[in-house]
C-alpha cells in the first residue's frame, strides 16, 4: 500500500470525516460514533486505482469512456490538494476545501480543455454536505461533461434497506440490456444484482436501514438523475470486493448523467448533497 495522504474534517469526537487526495475521496463520515460510509477491504489504496468505497467522485464522464480512456473519467484517480484545511464556522461545523485542475495529462484526455474543480465537505452535527463546483476555464471553448458523487453507504444487511422517492420513474436497467423500464416500487428495496438510472428523480431520497439502524435524506442539489447499484454476489468479485461485502452496501448516488450538461467559457456549474440523518 503507498503512503496514503489524507485530511480529517472534525465536528467534535463522534463527527468527523476523513477525505483521502488521491480522488479528493471521502473514505469516512462518523456520526454519532457510526460509521455511515462503507470503504472495501478490497482496495488497493496505491494512489492509482480508483478506491472500491466512500464518496469517488465521477468526472467528465459517468460509466465507460471511449478511446480507452478511465472509466468514470480522470477525477478519481487524480491527486487533488486541500485548499482550504479544516475549519469550524459559528455553528460549530467543520469544512475543507479540495482542488483538482487541469493537467498536460486530462488535457490529452479531455480535448484540451482547461478546468478547476472545488470540492468543499462539511461536517454537520445532523449531517454531511458535499458540494462540487466546476468552472471552465477555457478562453473561448464550452466542454460537455457528466458528473455523479458515486456515494457508497454503510448498511447492516441490504436486503433490508429501502428506498423512497423511485415510484412512477422511467429508469435504465443496466442489468438487463439498458432496457427502459418503470420503478413500479416506492420505497424500492434490493435483493438482487442493481444497476438502475433513474432520470429526473426526486430531489430527496429516504433510505432506511442504514449504519447504526439510522435512517438518512440524501437531499441533491442541481443533480437531476439518481443512481442506484448494487453488484451483489455475482459481480461482488470482478469489483473488488470481498467475501460478502456486498451485503453491507448501497450506492445511493445524486448525478447529472442522463445527459451532458454544457457550461460556457468563464463560467461554471455548482451542485451538491446533503446526507441528513433523520
Amino acid at each position: 500500500m503507498s503512503q496514503q495522504a489524507v485530511v480529517e474534517i472534525v465536528r467534535d469526537a463522534k463527527n468527523k470525516a476523513t477525505v483521502n487526495l488521491f480522488g479528493a475521496t471521502l473514505l469516512s463520515w462518523i456520526h454519532d460514533e457510526s460509521e455511515m460510509i462503507f470503504v472495501s477491504k478490497g482496495s488497493t489504496f496505491d494512489n492509482k486505482k480508483a478506491i472500491r468505497g466512500g464518496i469517488p467522485i465521477v468526472f467528465p464522464n459517468f460509466g465507460p469512456w471511449d478511446l480507452g480512456r478511465p472509466n468514470h473519467g480522470f477525477a478519481r484517480i487524480n491527486m487533488w490538494r486541500c485548499t482550504a484545511p479544516p475549519q469550524k464556522d459559528s455553528n460549530g461545523d467543520a469544512a475543507a476545501v479540495f482542488t483538482l485542475t487541469d493537467s498536460e495529462e486530462t488535457r490529452k484526455m479531455w480535448q484540451d480543455n482547461r478546468f478547476e474543480l472545488n470540492y468543499t465537505v462539511t461536517v454537520k452535527v445532523d449531517g454531511l454536505n458535499t458540494q462540487l463546483t466546476i468552472k471552465n476555464l477555457n478562453s473561448t471553448a464550452s466542454f460537455d461533461f457528466t458528473c455523479l458523487f458515486h456515494t457508497y453507504f454503510n448498511v447492516p444487511d441490504v436486503s433490508k434497506i429501502t428506498i423512497s422517492g423511485l415510484g412512477g420513474l422511467t429508469y435504465k436497467d443496466k442489468t438487463d440490456d439498458f432496457k427502459e423500464k418503470m420503478e413500479k416500487d416506492d420505497p424500492k428495496s434490493i435483493n438482487g444484482y442493481t444497476d438502475s438510472v433513474y432520470a429526473s428523480a426526486l430531489k430527496d431520497h429516504l433510505i432506511t436501514n442504514v449504519a447504526g439502524g439510522k435512517t438518512v435524506c440524501l437531499k441533491k442539489t442541481n443533480f437531476p438523475d439518481t443512481v442506484i447499484w448494487n453488484p451483489w454476489a455475482e459481480r461482488a468479485k470482478s469489483v473488488e470486493l470481498v467475501e460478502n461485502e456486498y451485503a453491507h452496501m448501497i450506492c445511493v448516488e445524486a448525478g447529472y448523467v442522463s445527459k451532458q450538461h454544457t457550461v460556457q467559457a468563464g463560467e461554471l456549474f455548482a451542485a451538491g448533497q446533503t446526507i441528513q440523518i433523520i
